[in-house]
């Protein structure tokens, strides 16, 4: 019999694979709630490791198969990635267990034909398992290095060194490959204290005040989580949210999974927040998460078709972009996400943030964010804008910074280290947080 952590896996990494799905959301999915806690425990890890150290998978792979890996059916080579990955990073796990599986798994596929093959790649890695291991020339490390080292895509992490430099492009690439935190957005003392009589053991928040890490416990059994009274929340997304300030008008323009609309709610909470979501699926999934909240109404909307209100105090424009910031979240996306795509991403961000600027009356101000770590996305987009229109200013992001220290809403000391100018600019591996971009405009 296959274990169940491994067919979960192997499912959820099939659809990765094939059907553009993302790992954190099936490894949320109410499938995974049927394993026991060390089953999905371990599904989650094998999952996410597969797919961070893909390319040193791939690698030991090619060097062993007979096929070149482009010609392999895709059930086939998950079948290999998953094996190949339990062999060469988790030592708890023996060998024959990981081999077998895989074989089964590959006639499970209905692709038999290929079991043989399979079981024979498998075991030449099994007594050989030093080829997952990267070789580095001696010297210093070159961007070519790190790539192989770390098993990023080599034009990521060439932009990153020359966007940021080869130390915190390292740093960025180590990050990317750990488990990260699970972070916690609590708002109140009682919240914090019902998390704790579920069993949750909690640690404060290293960046703001208002979030807790999980240090210990089961979030997917947390009745208060599922009850959308916490919420797991990266901080470096919670503090883009309470840059937004306080408003009895705000607008969410990009809102889904709805977070940053629900801690803008819930600092608000006279205000009327209005959220919009162009894809149905997802503003539906919101309206669900956020129905206990009465202040907050969510449409299915693309912001760029609203018509222009000026009618709110605070704007976010919360952009879809490639999140580059959040590799260690979702490793898959380094492997989706080529160079031609960014000019597709920065004229989309430059509509979305034109948009936003004309639902903001006078006065208002519009905080623009990503989770990307690439220039064309934060930077560029904001100077294209300003540039073109005179009625809105940039306001320095470390007079909010500032304020929101000497409240005592952000714990993090070093404010300056986390500006690109006037611009906010968070890196993972730097920042105990994902990488975030905010920039902060005031109509004029």
């Amino acid at each position: 019999m296959i274990s169940p952590a491994r067919t979960a896996a192997y499912d959820i990494l099939f659809r990765v694979e094939t059907q553009q799905a993302y790992a954190s959301e099936l490894l949320h999915s109410a499938r995974l709630e049927k394993l026991s806690p060390a089953d999905r425990g371990l599904c989650t890890e094998v999952v996410l490791g597969t797919l961070r150290w893909r390319m040193r998978l791939d690698d030991a792979i090619r060097d062993l198969s007979s096929q070149k890996l482009e010609k392999l059916d895709a059930e086939v080579l998950t079948a290999l990635r998953l094996a190949a990955y339990q062999i060469g990073f988790l030592q708890r796990v023996p060998a024959h267990a990981a081999v077998n599986d895989s074989v089964d798994l590959v006639k499970r596929s209905r692709k038999t034909s290929a079991a043989s093959f399979v079981n024979a790649v498998l075991r030449k890695l099994a007594t050989n398992p030093s080829l997952l291991v990267a070789v580095l020339a001696p010297g210093p490390k070159t961007v070519l290095d790190l790539s192989q080292l770390y098993s990023h895509p080599l034009w990521l992490v060439e932009r990153w060194a020359v966007e940021y430099g080869m130390e915190r492009a390292e740093a960025i690439c180590v990050f990317d490959q750990s488990p990260p935190d699970t972070v916690l957005y609590v708002s109140s003392s009682e919240v914090d204290r019902e998390l704790t009589r579920e069993g949750l053991q909690l640690a404060p928040g290293l960046l703001v005040s208002s979030a807790r890490r999980v240090v210990a416990g089961d979030v997917v059994r947390s009745e208060t989580i599922r009850g959308g009274r916490a919420w797991i929340q990266d901080e470096g997304s919670q503090l883009v949210a309470m840059l937004v300030g306080n408003a009895c008008h705000i607008l969410d323009c990009c809102a889904a999974p709805g977070g940053k609309t629900a801690i803008m709610a819930t600092r608000n909470p006279q205000a009327k927040v209005r959220a919009l979501e162009i894809h149905k699926h997802r503003a539906e999934a919101m309206q669900v998460r956020l129905s206990r909240m009465q202040n907050v109404e969510v449409i299915h909307k693309d912001a760029t078709q609203a018509a222009c209100s000026a009618e709110f105090e605070r704007v976010l424009a919360d952009m879809p972009c490639s999140g580059t910031g959040t590799l260690a979240r979702n490793p898959e996306i380094r492997w989706r996400l080529k160079p031609g795509d960014l000019p597709d991403l920065h004229a989309r961000q430059i509509a979305i943030l034109k948009a936003a600027i004309g639902q903001a009356r006078p006065g208002g101000r519009i905080v623009y964010s990503s989770c990307s770590l690439e220039p064309e996305e934060n930077a560029a987009v904001v100077d294209e804008v300003l540039r073109s229109d005179a009625t809105v200013r940039v306001v320095a992001v470390r007079r909010e910074l500032k304020r929101l220290h000497s409240s005592g809403e952000l714990v993090w000391s070093d404010l300056d280290g986390m500006l690109n100018g006037p611009y906010l600019r968070t890196l993972p591996g730097i920042h105990p947080c994902d990488g975030f971009f905010a920039a902060i405009l005031e109509r004029r």
